[in-house]
């Protein structure tokens, strides 16, 4: 699905919303906003879920997070999961400058610097990915509200978070 045709609704009331038309007027009446992309996924039964946020934070009053959430054939390879987050925050990023005309402050990524984390694994990638399509990246273990928001919206509230690698075992993300 092309990015400008996938729905996001608001997470405060699941309203559905057009997502370059509800930035731009939330950016037009206030001059304090940044704007993070994230995206992160679970696997559930057969499916993996992905959910993509943009999250418009105040820099004095909180934050207002959309998403698009999706489902798909499940995706076992951990590599190839994650890879699926970090294109679909690219391409969500590219939607809001190119046809928007927005700024994207930065792209929050389920990924962490620590090599003790499976995560790692794809860090120095995705990292110069993002940069080389001109955005700044953020990682673990940073703060990121667009990846802990896409987070909440693929698990619920109370979601596992990440932990280091055991010793001969794999570990979350």
């Amino acid at each position: 699905m092309a990015p400008h045709e996938r729905i996001f609704k608001s997470m405060a009331d699941g309203r559905p919303i057009v997502l370059l038309d509800h930035v731009r007027a939330l950016m037009r009446d206030r001059d304090d906003v940044e704007v993070h992309v994230g995206c992160d996924s679970h696997n559930h039964g057969r499916h993996t879920v992905y959910a993509t946020t943009v999250v418009l934070r105040y820099h004095r009053n909180g934050a207002q997070v959309v998403y698009h959430r999706e489902k798909s054939a499940k995706v076992d390879d951990l590599w190839t999961r994650l890879w699926g987050e970090v294109e679909r925050s690219l391409m969500t990023a590219e939607l809001l400058r190119e046809e928007g005309h927005i700024r994207v402050h930065r792209i929050d990524m389920d990924l962490n610097s620590d090599a003790r984390y499976a995560s790692n694994k794809l860090h120095m990638a995705a990292v110069g990915f993002v940069r080389a399509h001109g955005f700044e990246p953020m990682t673990k273990p940073d703060l990121l509200i667009a990846s802990w928001a896409a987070n909440v919206l693929c698990n619920g509230a109370g979601a596992k978070h990440e932990a280091p690698v055991p010793l001969g075992g794999t570990g979350a993300t």
